[in-house]
């Protein structure tokens, strides 16, 4: 999926962890098989490759998450699309060459992105996509799944007190025997320093944080995320941090990205709405930090 995992276990000893942790391990390297584009022979792949033909039948794990992407593109109006596969191949290229995707090729690009361009037959268990060409990107919203999921595998071999880390994206179960949680720590969003701006305590939910500290490129004089507004197909402009709590990853993971494109005032409208759920975004402007805080989010 493009970035490491790592996993911390409380355990009676060593080899029960490392049991528990193998088994976590190899459920993380199964959905990567699935849902990985960058993995050719991945399912999701597959799938892509079936593009403008048939409705495809899919595994389960598959067929869930393209559900709950859904689910997030209409709450978000399309600010979260998992068909922007296309238009994040060209900005691949873009941030490789230093070089704005052409426009032509941008266009031809934005004609196969749409959400409603996937079908859903929940009785038959088969996706369709509508265009030839169409291309899925998974990534805002697999590796929290995937956290998720290894968490569940930690559960099932009895160990209750977990954290899985995913890059951006962390899933916690029960908090450590010393503590009320889990020490969760958010980087800063600009330049200045490497100190957290919030520290908190977290169990049993995922937090998410996306921005463009380190993933970003920047061409005539602006600086563009990774992160793309499927409907302009262009990367978000300047220097922002979202952090997202839900009570899952899967939820925590995809809500950052609506939060980012739509913006603080949109964005956390809809992260209010969502039980569980809470969110900060800091924004680096001409005259400093700019910090939006939902109701909910942690104050320590």
């Amino acid at each position: 999926m493009g970035t490491k995992f790592r996993i911390i276990v409380y355990a009676p000893d060593k080899a029960e962890a490392d049991k528990a942790n193998k088994a976590a391990f190899e459920r993380i390297a199964e959905l990567d098989r699935i849902m990985s584009d960058y993995q050719p022979t991945s399912e999701l792949m597959r799938l892509c490759a079936k593009a403008g033909g048939d409705p495809v039948p899919v595994s389960e794990e598959l067929f869930l998450i393209l559900n709950k992407a859904q689910e997030v593109s209409k709450l978000s109006d399309g600010a979260f699309d998992v068909t922007v596969g296309p238009v994040v191949k060209l900005w691949r290229r873009a941030r490789r060459t230093r070089k704005m995707p052409d426009k032509e090729q941008l266009a031809k690009a934005l004609e196969l992105v749409g959400y409603d361009k996937v079908k859903l037959d929940f009785k038959k268990h088969t996706v369709q996509l509508a265009k030839e060409g169409m291309q899925l990107d998974l990534g805002g919203i697999a590796k929290g799944y995937a956290a998720d999921e290894a968490i569940a595998v930690l559960k099932k071999h009895g160990l209750t007190r977990a954290l899985v880390a995913a890059g951006g994206d962390i899933a916690v179960s029960g908090p450590p025997p010393d503590a009320d949680g889990w020490k969760i720590e958010i980087e800063a969003a600009d330049d200045a320093d490497d100190k957290p701006r919030r520290t908190f305590l977290l169990h049993d939910a995922g937090v998410s944080t996306s921005g463009e500290k380190e993933q970003y490129v920047e061409m005539e004089g602006k600086r563009y995320s990774h992160i793309i507004d499927p409907k302009t197909g262009i990367g978000l402009i300047g220097q922002q941090s979202v952090t997202v709590i839900a009570p899952n990853g899967i939820t925590s993971d995809s809500m950052t990205k609506v939060v980012m494109i739509l913006g603080p005032e949109k964005g956390l409208a809809i992260i209010e709405k969502l039980e569980g759920a809470s969110s900060l975004v800091v924004r680096k402007e001409e005259k400093g930090l700019d910090v939006f805080v939902s109701k909910r989010f942690p104050k320590k």
